[in-house]
């Protein structure tokens, strides 16, 4: 550990370097799986430009509780029932997980099949929860 701090301390410019390479790759890869809204935020897209939310979470979870006329496509069957979504191409489609981790690998898959709305809401169906916000159950 030693060494590495020296090391630091001499080549802070290669340091330096090396953490803005990190933020941008943070950064690019972020933004390649959408931006992620506020349950509000969710709210207020769907409904203002007849958009949709798709519930990622597995069956057990999605019968346990949902969002309102959520759309129900496991993170493992998207690639396969990306034609469920079909009529959502140009609006926006808001991704529902647990707690907002998923929603990125699912977004970037969208992403890379020329949906240009994608957005994962953050913090997931936690977050839900925790605002209090209706939820359906199966």
């Amino acid at each position: 550990m030693e060494l590495f701090l020296e090391f630091a301390a001499e080549q802070w410019m290669l340091m330096g370097a090396l953490l803005v390479a990190i933020a941008m790759l943070i950064n690019h890869e972020s933004r390649k799986a959408g931006p992620a809204v506020s349950p509000q935020q969710a709210i207020n897209l769907v409904n203002a430009e007849s958009g949709v939310f798709v519930d990622l979470r597995d069956a057990a979870a999605f019968k346990q509780g949902h969002i309102v006329d959520a759309v129900h496509i496991p993170t493992a069957k998207l690639a396969a029932r990306q034609g469920e979504l079909e009529s959502y191409r140009d609006k926006p489609v808001v991704l529902v997980c647990n707690m907002g981790q998923q929603a990125g690998t699912a977004g970037k898959q969208l992403r890379a099949a020329g949906f240009n709305r994608v957005y994962k809401m953050a913090g997931g169906m936690m977050e839900w929860s925790n605002l209090q916000l209706p939820t359906v159950a199966k």
